[in-house]
């Protein structure tokens, strides 16, 4: 069942006739949904399909080129600015400097979110990290580094996460720490890539599934089955 958004609260993101275009290739055509706050969509769909040009649009980072997209309020890519800091992406690569340690790279995160540093501890500590907090993120090895990526996504509490494969590179251990932070039921409305179709229709409200760009499925999770989702990668 897709979670309720609070009475009077405005969509985490509505699209209408989305479309985005890398020269002659189009990437995304005439995606529209509405995502209520708190409610968490997983996006699935084969490499090519325009999944991270989705989340690169609702970060601000691209601009599209046809319809209308808003995302927490915010008109894109006019007020992106007033979205920006309300949000949290977690994208393949961790944007994390690879020099500074853990500690260092969200201490800089914190003080451009006007966040207090102890935090930054809390969140290490949460993910496993206190023994390598203060090494360079170079020296860590990919699941460390993802750790430390997605308390960077959710440093400044967002209340829409962005999460493109947020468990690659993560074993058992490492998905159970970072679930309190960015599973299910963690407060923020979230925008989910993911391969597993099983692991993401256990976490989600509702399903966007694209192929070649556009969109091939919008529905309540619950009404979506894995032959749908395995469907769009046949």
């Amino acid at each position: 069942m897709a979670t309720a958004a609070p009475a009077g609260s405005a969509p985490a993101v509505a699209l209408e006739g989305v479309g985005r275009a890398y020269g002659e290739r189009v990437a995304l055509r005439d995606v529209s949904f509405t995502l209520p706050a708190g409610a968490t969509v997983a996006v699935f769909g084969a490499n090519g399909a325009g999944k991270t040009t989705l989340l690169r649009v609702l970060a601000g980072l691209l601009r599209p080129h046809a319809g209308r997209a808003i995302v927490l309020g915010a008109e894109l890519p006019r007020e992106s600015y007033r979205a920006r800091g309300r949000t949290g992406l977690l994208a393949h690569e961790p944007l994390l400097y690879r020099d500074l340690t853990v500690r260092e790279n969200l201490r800089f995160h914190a003080r451009l979110h006007g966040v207090d540093g102890g935090r930054v501890d809390a969140l290490v500590e949460q993910v496993g990290l206190s023994a390598r907090g203060d090494d360079p993120v170079r020296t860590l090895s990919r699941g460390m580094t993802q750790r430390a990526a997605i308390c960077r996504a959710v440093l400044h509490a967002p209340e829409l996460l962005l999460l493109d494969e947020p468990l690659a590179n993560l074993d058992p251990g490492g998905a159970e720490a970072v679930a309190p932070l960015i599973g299910r039921g963690t407060g923020p409305a979230r925008v989910l890539i993911s391969h597993d179709a099983e692991q993401g229709l256990a976490e989600a409200d509702w399903v966007l599934g694209l192929r070649g760009g556009r969109q091939a499925i919008w529905a309540p999770a619950a009404g979506v089955t894995l032959a749908d989702v395995r469907g769009l990668y046949a």
